[in-house]
């Protein structure tokens, strides 16, 4: 299956549940939530993605693959701009709907963990798990330089409402905190693919935003 594949049947068959089936109120809630109108970036479009990405990867176990694939639809549903809890938010609002639908507490809180890291994007040494969602999350950082121009543009319009002036330094001090980062994909497999190439995108971005 490729990426474009990927995509249509993530969009097409929506989240996954305990039973196998789909949620449909769940799924209707979530999808409504990442149409949201402010969104330019962190849309369904990003989830997509997202999940193209987890469906490339070879050799997960369907436990771990079905608790990455929870944490990748409910990772960005609370998406504010102009606030600074947002994960947290969305990790509160897994929580309470994986419960609804029957997943079991350990599950639960397992994916609340994984959505709250992206927060800072850094990870323990033998987080699997969470090295692979971070390392998802970052993949647009490593691709061709238009494709990641696009999704700099994005965020820029998502964040309309902040002046030039104070949106370039704190855009690239957000840049800087990431490129600092060693390594920057936590995941083996994500960094020998993406991460010349991000840090490149990276350095690109901060040089034009001073």
């Amino acid at each position: 299956m490729d990426r474009a594949q990927a995509c249509a049947f993530w969009l097409d068959s929506g989240p996954p549940s305990p039973g196998g089936g789909l949620a449909g109120e769940t799924k209707a809630r979530l999808r409504a939530a990442y149409a949201e109108p402010h969104r330019r970036y962190h849309d369904m479009t990003h989830i997509a993605d997202c999940l193209a990405e987890l469906a490339a990867i070879e050799g997960l176990d369907e436990a771990r693959r079905l608790r990455l694939a929870y944490a990748i639809w409910w990772h960005d549903v609370v998406y504010d701009p102009t606030r600074s809890d947002n994960e947290a938010a969305s990790a509160a609002q897994a929580g309470r709907d994986l419960a609804a639908l029957g997943e079991d507490a350990a599950t639960c809180a397992e994916v609340a963990r994984l959505i709250e890291l992206t927060t800072g994007h850094q990870v323990g040494d033998d987080d699997l798990e969470g090295a692979l969602l971070v390392s998802i999350d970052l993949a647009v950082l490593g691709r061709a330089p238009e494709a990641y121009d696009v999704y700099a543009r994005a965020i820029r319009q998502e964040y309309s409402h902040v002046p030039e002036a104070f949106f370039r330094p704190g855009r690239a001090a957000v840049l800087k905190r990431i490129l600092d980062a060693r390594p920057l994909y936590p995941d083996p497999a994500f960094r020998a693919r993406l991460e010349d190439q991000a840090r490149a995108n990276l350095s690109r971005e901060i040089t034009n935003l001073r």
